[in-house]
């Protein structure tokens, strides 16, 4: 009998299963795609030789994780690129915000009268950061915070809604580029702890970057995947679990799934049926003949560039695609360029780049014209690089990847309680009906994106338990 059976071969599911198998536990793991990687993969989606990230792709949280951190992934073949800035955010007139590794570059971008107010906002943090993640990302109530004080000065700060800290700045510039940091997780603007998102954001691009793996996303998963071979654990592709029967006997077992299919494979009922999934989104990735044409200097210089000509015009879109059945018709745009840091990525000369806008939670339009003339707004030109592009929307994405419930790429939504408290209101968060079922996907503490964090705190719930048995 196995110690412990996994399910579901995204970056939590990978990340549980090697911690298990570094405290000497027997892991075998299985994944229904062919490939390991769920939201960090790799593929070749339009032309023969451009790489692109089907998902995630530039990786704030992954360099900053502590999961991630504490393993030694780099012997395996990943290895971080940092573009020069690690975002920009232009605007109509031509200029641009960035997001800098420096905080004098990036309060300097938002004009004299808020350059302040920016430098007070983030300086208690910047050098307590690595402890400060290590909290707020840990295991709930199992593991006592290293710094109470930060933590709690993060909290007053965080946990009201990010439109409260807008407050602190005087001009648009500030409040315009902290609103689509806010929006990475597809949260309204007004919502609880959006202020601890947006500042979350801000402090991983002042202390560790906003870099791209070299070679894409799949690089993380695979690194992850060789790593847990090495440690004697096993991986099964192309297997699909739609039942605890078709899994080998275990001790316990592991779900990187949504609630909702865990709770269809394990026969929990209407366990998770007060779980609520979120917006979902619209890609598209593109190869280009050349780089993108942006207007603002600093965007041709920066990783990821957000999309959104002021702070209203961002809360407009991101309250559209949640609660309205049709689309923003000014999208906000979150979009990746890894090819102006990662050459590797496209034949000479030529781009690999992605964009997505937010949508209503199944929505099956086409969102290609709105997001191309959002586009054009800020890199004129843009279409007539384009070489060819792979949309998707929300259908498409949740057939890629079964946690994408109805496109929505956080397997939750991220608002409210349930911002913090996921799947349920519980202090096990990681724990099901079954004493042997766990679940450890981004439906989890501390939540969405590539970090792993979920598996590792799922793990530590495991592990704990088979020690007692």
């Amino acid at each position: 009998m196995l110690d412990a059976v996994v399910v579901g071969a995204g970056p939590n599911g990978l990340t549980a299963a090697v911690e298990l198998a570094r405290r000497g536990f027997s892991v075998a793991l299985f994944e229904a795609k062919g490939t390991v990687g769920g939201g960090a993969r790799t593929e070749e989606l339009t032309l023969p030789g451009f790489r692109h990230d089907p998902c995630s792709a530039a990786h704030p949280l992954a360099v900053s994780s502590p999961a991630f951190r504490g393993l030694p992934l780099e012997r395996y073949g990943l290895e971080w690129l940092h573009p020069e800035l690690p975002m920009a955010h232009p605007f109509p007139d031509g200029t641009a915000a960035v997001l800098s590794r420096s905080v004098g570059e990036t309060a300097a971008s938002f004009g004299p009268r808020d350059a302040g107010a920016y430098r007070r906002l983030v300086t208690p943090f910047l050098h307590r950061w690595d402890t400060l993640v290590r909290d707020f990302m840990s295991l709930p109530l199992t593991a006592l915070p290293r710094d109470p004080v930060t933590l709690a000065r993060f909290g007053l700060v965080g946990l009201p809604p990010s439109t409260w800290l807008a407050r602190r700045f005087r001009d648009e510039r500030a409040r315009t580029l902290f609103a689509g940091l806010v929006a990475h997780v597809m949260a309204p603007l007004s919502g609880f702890a959006t202020s601890a998102i947006g500042l979350v954001f801000a402090l991983a691009a002042h202390t560790r970057g906003w870099p791209v793996a070299r070679g894409g996303s799949q690089a993380i998963s695979d690194a992850l995947a060789a790593y847990l071979r090495e440690l004697g654990g096993t991986v099964h592709t192309d297997y699909e679990v739609k039942r605890l029967d078709d899994l080998p006997p275990a001790r316990a077992y592991v779900f990187d799934t949504s609630p909702t299919a865990l709770a269809r494979i394990a026969g929990f009922g209407d366990h998770y049926a007060r779980y609520r999934y979120g917006p979902g989104v619209f890609k598209i990735d593109y190869a280009l003949d050349g780089p993108v044409p942006w207007t603002a200097p600093e965007a041709r210089r920066a990783g990821t560039v957000q999309i959104g000509a002021d702070s209203a015009e961002i809360g407009a879109a991101l309250r559209a695609a949640s609660r309205e059945t049709h689309a923003p018709d000014a999208p906000f745009l979150i979009t990746v360029q890894p090819s102006v840091v990662d050459p590797t990525r496209a034949p000479e000369g030529k781009h690999v780049f992605w964009a997505y806008g937010h949508v209503p939670h199944g929505w099956t339009g086409d969102l290609t014209d709105a997001i191309e003339r959002q586009l054009e707004r800020f890199a004129p030109g843009f279409r007539d690089r384009v070489l060819a592009r792979a949309t998707a929307g929300p259908p498409e994405l949740a057939a890629r990847n079964a946690n994408y419930v109805g496109g929505d790429i956080a397997t939750g939504a991220v608002s409210g309680l349930q911002t913090l408290l996921r799947p349920k209101l519980s202090l096990f968060p990681y724990a099901t009906p079954h004493p042997a079922v766990f679940i450890c996907s981004q439906a989890t503490p501390p939540g969405p994106g590539v970090h792993g964090m979920p598996g590792h705190n799922a793990a530590k719930a495991v592990w704990r338990r088979l020690r007692q048995t």
